[in-house]
C-alpha cells in the first residue's frame, strides 16, 4: 500500500510540475518583446529604430507601391535642400497662413505617412520623427537659395552612393554613413514614392535594418584596413 501511494505521489508531483512549468511558459509568451539596455562603459548609446517598428504596418504597402519616374526625388535635390551636410532640410514650399511651428495639425497632414500632393506635383517625404510636432524649431522656410555673404566654411562632400560606396567588404551590406539621431525611422528616407531615387531600398519589408547594416563608427575597421581588405577580396575573386 505504501509503495502504491509512493508511486501515485510521484506522478502527482510530476503532473504538478508540468502544470506549473506550462503556466509559467504560457504567461511569458504573453509578454511583449523588448530590447534590454546593456550598460556601456563608454557611455555612448545608439538610437533605437523605434520609428521603423512604429510604422511597421506600412512596410508591405511600400513594397507594393509603384515607382513614379516623373515625380522622383534625386540625391542632388536631397542635398540641395540642406544648408550643409547633416542639416535639417529647409521647407521648400509656402507655409500655411499663421503656421508658427506646431506641425501636428499642418505639417504632419502630408509628412507623417507621405503621399502625392497635387498642389506641388510631388510626393511628400515622410518624417522619421512624427512625434516631434514643433517642426519650425529645426526646419526653416526657404526664403533664398543663395548666401547673402561669402563664407570660408569648408564644404564637406556627402557620403557616396551606389555599389561598393559604403561597404566594409565586397558583397557585404552597406554601412550607415550618417548618425541615427532624429533618423530612427530608416524607411522614411529609404522606401516609398517619396524616397530619394538613389537611396530607395529593394527590401522595405525587412524592418530590422541594423540586423545587417552597421553604422560606420561601429565597425572598428580603420579606413586603410578597409582598402587592404577590399584589395584582398579582389585577388580572390
Amino acid at each position: 500500500m505504501k509503495k502504491r501511494l509512493g508511486i501515485i505521489s510521484f506522478f502527482v508531483l510530476i503532473l504538478a510540475g508540468f502544470i506549473i512549468n506550462w503556466n509559467y511558459s504560457y504567461q511569458k509568451g504573453l509578454e511583449e518583446a523588448y530590447i534590454p539596455l546593456i550598460e556601456n562603459p563608454s557611455g555612448n548609446y545608439l538610437s533605437s529604430e523605434r520609428g521603423v517598428f512604429r510604422q511597421a504596418t506600412f512596410e508591405f504597402n511600400y513594397s507594393d507601391m509603384p515607382v513614379d519616374p516623373a515625380h522622383e526625388r534625386t540625391i542632388k535635390d536631397y542635398y540641395k535642400n540642406r544648408a550643409y551636410l547633416g542639416a535639417p532640410p529647409s521647407i521648400p514650399h509656402p507655409l500655411l497662413k499663421g503656421e508658427r511651428g506646431v506641425g501636428g495639425t499642418s505639417c504632419l497632414q502630408c509628412h507623417q505617412n507621405g503621399g502625392f500632393v497635387e498642389k506641388f506635383k510631388a510626393y511628400a517625404p515622410v518624417t522619421p520623427h512624427p512625434e516631434m510636432v514643433n517642426c519650425r524649431q529645426c526646419h526653416v522656410a526657404q526664403n533664398s537659395t543663395s548666401l547673402f555673404k561669402q563664407v570660408s566654411v569648408e564644404r564637406i562632400n556627402p557620403p557616396g552612393v551606389g555599389k561598393g560606396a559604403n561597404n566594409a567588404l565586397l558583397g557585404s551590406p552597406p554601412m550607415i554613413p550618417h548618425g541615427l539621431q532624429m533618423r530612427e525611422n530608416c524607411i522614411a528616407c529609404h522606401a516609398g514614392p517619396g524616397a530619394v531615387k538613389e537611396l530607395r531600398v529593394s527590401h522595405p519589408e525587412r524592418i530590422n535594418c541594423r540586423q545587417c547594416h552597421l553604422p560606420k563608427e561601429m565597425t572598428g575597421i580603420p579606413l586603410d584596413t578597409t582598402k587592404i581588405l577590399r584589395q584582398f577580396d579582389k585577388l580572390n575573386e
